[in-house]
């Protein structure tokens, strides 16, 4: 009677582990309890590994500095098109800590103050930051676009020019140009205007500093709201734009996501350095040190022409004064300075601008701007944020330093700021990944023992009916 019993209860428990793993695997059951795992894990809370992360990036972080040295300058003032060579990187190792964190009482929000502090990497550079660079002298280009229309300062700047010999292009050290010294024509501007700092350099204010104060959502409402912005500098929207949607604040700040990322989702970023939200979409399955990513960047639709992409038309300063596809002009917040942001060789822009300089070659590889993200956590992988810094460059007539200068968005400097996870931070994105593909599996499991155990059950039921067979063919022989 046993035998039997055991037959039986094998091809019972066949079936009934083939129909539970089919259906979980149907349902998708286990993935949604990964997902709501993450979801609950992945909050800006005390004690949370997430938190932790975004209060102190474990991975180093470098930023890199490639400057476009002019070879041509007397050539170019005669109306010549600018010949110039790249010249880097300048690597920094950077710091950004969030500091002078609080939480409101219900811990649906916390704001902070993300101070970034540079240091000098040597041995990841070619070149030292005594090197001389000749490029367009920002502060005189700025300061005439500011006096051009006001002939009696206008003539007064210009003499002083001529007096100290400023002319439309300067050479001066890497570390002058990013960190700051003390320009001759913004001193004696700034004793006309006291608004006009005495000091230039391209990120004079950036080091040791933060770019302002910011709320985030902590994600405990809603897990897409994760370390999403609030407000920047107690606004909520910004100021410089022509309408509604392009002053928007969206997303995070590009250094967090929220769990739970799909391949057809936006994901949304505001940039101070680029006064404007942007967003990126997905382009690509990757694996970064073992672990599964999607790679998402930024579309050519970002920073296109209006004529392309209407949703554009407020980010044309003055109204209906538009460059062109693959820049942004920036002079709103950059205290008028006529400063051009665009990516790196002019990527992804109007042919024109690459070719008004001679030495532009965009690339896909070292010039696009790309995030990979972990899917389920939301952990960033890799990144590389690449923008470029350019110059308005025009013929200015009451000011004889321009020359006969052809109209050109001048390239001066371009930033590589990349990360790559850590390999502490690799382990345990590694465990989680484990134990989604233990969960992720489970069914699967299931019907693999559903499948051996009907097989045992079938060879069983042969073995049993096999010497039933066997003594009906030998009555037969006995009967004879």
């Amino acid at each position: 009677m046993l035998k039997p019993c055991i037959v039986y209860a094998t091809g019972f428990f066949s079936f009934v582990f083939l129909v539970v793993g089919i259906s979980l695997a149907l349902t998708n059951v286990f993935p949604g309890l990964a997902q709501s795992e993450a979801k609950r894990e992945v909050v800006l809370r005390n004690g949370t590994v997430a938190f932790d992360a975004w209060e102190n990036p474990p991975a180093p972080i470098y930023m890199q500095f490639y400057f476009f040295n002019l070879t041509n300058p007397l050539e170019v003032l005669d109306g010549e098109r600018p010949a110039v060579v790249e010249i880097g990187p300048y690597t920094y190792r950077e710091y950004r800590p969030m500091e002078e964190v609080s939480f409101d009482d219900n811990g649906t929000t916390v704001a902070a103050v993300n101070t970034k502090t540079y240091i000098f990497q040597a041995n990841m550079s070619r070149g030292l930051q005594t090197d001389l660079i000749r490029t367009v002298n920002i502060p005189a280009m700025t300061v005439m676009e500011r006096f051009k229309d006001q002939p009696f300062f206008a003539r007064l700047i210009s003499d002083f020019m001529r007096d100290k010999e400023e002319g439309l292009f300067t050479t001066r050290t890497v570390g002058q140009l990013l960190w700051g010294y003390l320009d001759p024509l913004l001193q004696a501007v700034h004793v006309l205007k006291p608004d006009v700092d005495p000091v230039f350099g391209l990120f004079s204010k950036s080091n040791a500093s933060s770019d302002g104060r910011y709320v985030f959502f902590t994600g405990q409402q809603n897990y897409k709201d994760f370390a999403r912005v609030d407000t920047w500098n107690n606004q909520s929207s910004l100021k410089w734009w022509t309408s509604e949607e392009c002053n928007m604040i969206n997303g995070t700040n590009g250094a967090s996501f929220h769990p739970v990322i799909t391949k057809q989702e936006t994901l949304y970023m505001f940039s101070s350095d680029l006064c404007r939200s942007i967003y990126s979409v997905f382009e690509e399955d990757v694996a970064v040190k073992g672990i599964p990513a999607y790679r998402f960047s930024p579309p050519s639709q970002v920073f296109a022409n209006h004529t392309v992409n209407p949703a554009n038309a407020g980010f044309c300063v003055p109204a209906s004064n538009c460059l062109g596809s693959g820049v942004l002009n920036v002079s709103p917040c950059k205290q008028g300075a006529p400063i051009i942001m665009s990516s790196p060789h002019f990527y992804q822009g109007d042919p024109k601008f690459v070719q008004g300089v001679f030495g532009m070659k965009p690339n896909k590889d070292d010039h696009q701007t790309l995030i990979d993200v972990h899917p389920l956590t939301g952990t960033i992988l890799q990144a590389a944020k690449r923008l470029q810094i350019n110059v308005f460059v025009q013929q200015i007539p009451i000011f004889t330093q321009t020359g006969n200068v052809s109209t050109v968005i001048f390239p001066v400097i371009y930033l590589n700021e990349s990360v790559v996870i850590d390999d502490v931070s690799v382990k345990k994105v590694a465990a989680a990944v484990f134990q989604q593909n233990l969960v992720l599996n489970i069914p699967f499991v299931l019907i693999g023992v559903a499948i051996l155990l009907g097989a045992v059950f079938m060879l069983l039921v042969c073995r049993q009916k096999m010497p039933e067979s066997t003594a009906a063919e030998r009555q037969p022989l006995l009967a004879s």
